[in-house]
Parts: structure tokens; sequence; C-alpha cells
């Protein structure tokens, strides 16, 4: 569990994803979305037969997750760097997908682990070439006025967004939009799932602002 928790970059081992923008985008592109992060929520889904039979299980990733979800949607609100609100939002999704595994629904949480890696390749890979746009800044507030000269990228970043957001009959929102609503009926406690509300409303707000910053 240690070992899922720190590759997945669970709290209060998150501090290494937001760091690894270091390296080009093609190559973030691979490590946030389906190679180096997503390694510890497949261990915790390809184990999860035998860890669910522990009693506090369910609760320890239920913990974990949704303070990760919070503290990194909050992180993003406050930030300029284009590469580093994507790795964030790939920190609040990864909470998304553990939350999924801890309120029993590995099968789904695989799910959204595959829907994500989509979208959020594209995301990066359309940030890549913003960034070369703009002679290798990566500051949002010197971007903008971009969907008359580069309409394709741009498009191509909103829907990415949209699909974050959970936009209805988008890729995320059949995989993220299901694990909200069936937390409703989990029966779990009532600060967990308005700790998921809120953190799911941040993700929309740095993604539309994302969003906005761009065009």
């Amino acid at each position: 569990m240690v070992a899922a928790m720190t590759k997945s970059a669970q709290v209060p081992f998150s501090s290494w994803l937001p760091a690894a923008i270091a390296a080009p985008t093609p190559v973030s592109a691979l490590v946030h979305s389906s190679t180096l992060v997503t390694a510890g929520v497949f261990l915790i889904i390809r184990f999860y037969p035998f860890l669910h039979l522990s009693s506090y299980f369910h609760f320890f990733l239920l913990f974990r997750s949704v303070i990760t979800m919070f503290i990194a949607g909050i992180n993003a609100l406050g930030e300029c760097d284009l590469k580093k609100i994507i790795a964030l939002s790939t920190l609040s999704q990864l909470g998304v997908i553990i939350f999924s595994i801890g309120i029993c629904l590995p099968i789904l949480g695989y799910f959204h682990l595959v829907t994500h890696a989509i979208f959020k390749a594209l995301l990066f890979v359309c940030a890549g070439f913003l960034i070369h746009y703009h002679s290798h800044s990566q500051d949002l507030r010197y971007m903008g006025n971009l969907c008359n000269q580069i309409p394709l990228t741009i498009s191509c970043i909103v829907r990415a967004n949209l699909a974050l957001c959970a936009f209805p009959f988008l890729a995320g929102f059949y995989s993220k939009d299901l694990i909200i609503e069936i937390s409703i009926y989990s029966g779990f406690n009532f600060i967990i799932f308005l700790l998921v509300g809120v953190a799911t409303g941040i993700t929309v707000s740095y993604s539309v602002r994302l969003s906005i910053s761009s065009l």
C-alpha cells in the first residue's frame, strides 16, 4: 500500500509529481497519462481481492484520495505555470481513481484510468505546442488570443478540458460522473462526499480558467 501510494503520488507523497514537469512535454504526456503515475493505481487494482479483506483498507483509500483531490485542486487554482496546472490536474484525477477503488469500484476506477489517459495525453501534447508557440514560455499570463491563429490546437485543449470536467457525452463523463453518482448511494461519511463535490467544482474552475487563458 505504501509503494502504491508513493507511485500514484497520494498525500503525503504527492510533491514529486508537479516537480516531474521538468521533462520534455512528450515525455510528460507519456508519464502523466498512462505509465509512471498509473502504475501505483494498477497495483492496487490487481491486489484488490486481497487488500479489501482488511477492515481499514477502504477508509484508508477514501481518506488519502479525498485529501489529494482537494489539495491538488487548491494548488492548481493559484498556479500560473501551464504544465504544472496540468500535472496537478493529473494528481486530482488520480485521487478520483483511488476514491472509486475506495468505494468498492475497482473496475470503474480502471475505466476512468483509461479515459483519463486519452484526454490527458492530448492536453499535454497541445500544451507543448503552446509552449513552443510562445518561445518556450509556460506562463499562462502571457498567453491568449490564439483561437484565430491555431484553432485546431485550441479546440483540442477545450475539448480535453471539457472531458476533464466530465462534460456530458465526452469521455470523462462516462467514468467520472458515474463514480460521483454511485458515491452518493455508497453510505460513506457525508463530509467525504462533500469534499469530493468541492474538489470536483475546483476541477471545473481551473479547467475553465485554463481554457479561457488559452483562447
